[in-house]
């Protein structure tokens, strides 16, 4: 992402295909970025890569509590394998734990009415109660109050800025930030170190924001809302989306309201949220990715099949649920299937009665 030129998706069309390093790389990145690349291989000393690179590197040693993720990191969410561009890699600031729950976002707007705070507090505190992490994106309003209750109430949250994780943003939320930060909270960014904040990077952001969560839950958003940007993401990313009803009359609600009538959840209480949500948040596993072992590859399909009833378990939710990759829990899928143990059914995979 230090070179000139590339950006996420360009660089997932190019990890796509595997090429070889350094050839095959250099060969399909796009000119203004080979040719960077190629000065940084050949004469390091006189490359800008090396003076970024270490400054890059510098910055996650100087300090605890800093990270960077990336496909293969065993804090890596799994639900992010699962979007149509994924971030390539992650920098992360603070407690990579706040991860291991399962998360739900909660967005709304930036200029809410009092209701909207307060309801926005209310289910960031009863989630942070029943141990789900709120994820969101720390911003002004509706962001800002759920991500505080959360954290006011002993529970973990995860904020993911338009910005660079040592850029605080907006300067309004510092203390926030760093009350995030002294909690046990997560702060996460696709950008590196010293990137300031733009406008084209909140709606970039808004897809980690619900690629890492479960579903999502809009609060307050007006008919034109960055808050409706999140829900067609979430729902291009097959989550769950929740909306608070409204008055016809507040503007602000108007969004909700739309949401709804396009087939969103209508949330009275956190209870509605979760039980959409239970075939996801089963036994509260954790949702990074855990450590493959030998033993998971040598028992075949019986740790999938525990996580199996006779309620049907959606493939992406059994995705999350086992840390399996998707073409490897559809042949688990199958070969249960043809052993007479597992069946597909609407809405998902069932596990069959012993003696059937």
């Amino acid at each position: 992402m230090r070179l000139p030129g590339m950006g996420a998706s360009r660089l997932a069309e190019i990890v796509s295909v595997a090429p070889d390093w350094p050839a095959g790389w250099l060969a399909r990145l796009p000119h203004q970025a080979a040719t960077a690349l190629r000065l940084w291989l050949d004469h390091p000393a006189r490359s800008p890569l090396t003076q970024t690179v270490d400054a890059d590197l510098s910055w996650l040693t100087v300090a605890p509590g800093r990270h960077l993720l990336h496909p293969g990191h065993p804090a890596w969410p799994v639900l992010l394998e699962q979007i149509g561009d994924p971030p390539p890699v992650l920098w992360g600031l603070g407690d990579l734990a706040a991860l291991k729950p399962p998360r739900l976002a909660i967005v709304g707007s930036r200029r809410p009415t009092r209701e909207g705070l307060t309801n926005a507090a209310a289910f960031g505190r009863e989630l942070a109660s029943r141990d789900w992490c709120v994820v969101s994106g720390l911003a002004l309003g509706v962001d800002g109050a759920a991500q505080q209750a959360a954290l006011e109430a002993g529970g973990r949250s995860v904020a993911v800025l338009g910005c660079s994780v040592d850029v605080i943003y907006p300067p309004r939320h510092a203390r926030l930030y760093q009350q995030l930060l002294d909690q046990g909270g997560l702060i996460l960014s696709e950008h590196p170190p010293g990137t300031p904040a733009r406008p084209a990077f909140f709606p970039r952001r808004n897809r980690i924001v619900t690629g890492l969560s479960l579903g999502v839950l809009v609060v307050e958003a007006a008919e034109k809302s960055g808050s409706l940007v999140s829900a067609r993401l979430a729902i291009e990313q097959n989550r769950e989306v929740f909306a608070l009803p409204g008055s016809i009359h507040n503007p602000q609600a108007r969004g909700c309201l739309r949401l709804i009538r396009q087939g969103a959840v209508l949330v009275r209480h956190v209870d509605d949220i979760l039980e959409e949500l239970t075939q996801w948040a089963a036994s509260s596993p954790a949702l990074a990715r855990p450590q493959e072992t030998g033993s998971q590859d040598a028992a075949g399909g019986d740790p999938l099949l525990r996580w199996l009833s006779d309620a049907p378990s959606p493939l992406d939710a059994l995705v999350n649920l086992t840390g399996l990759a998707v073409p490897d829990c559809q042949r688990r899928l199958l070969e249960l299937e043809l052993e007479g143990r597992a069946a597909q059914a609407p809405g998902g995979w069932v596990r069959l009665p012993e003696n059937a």
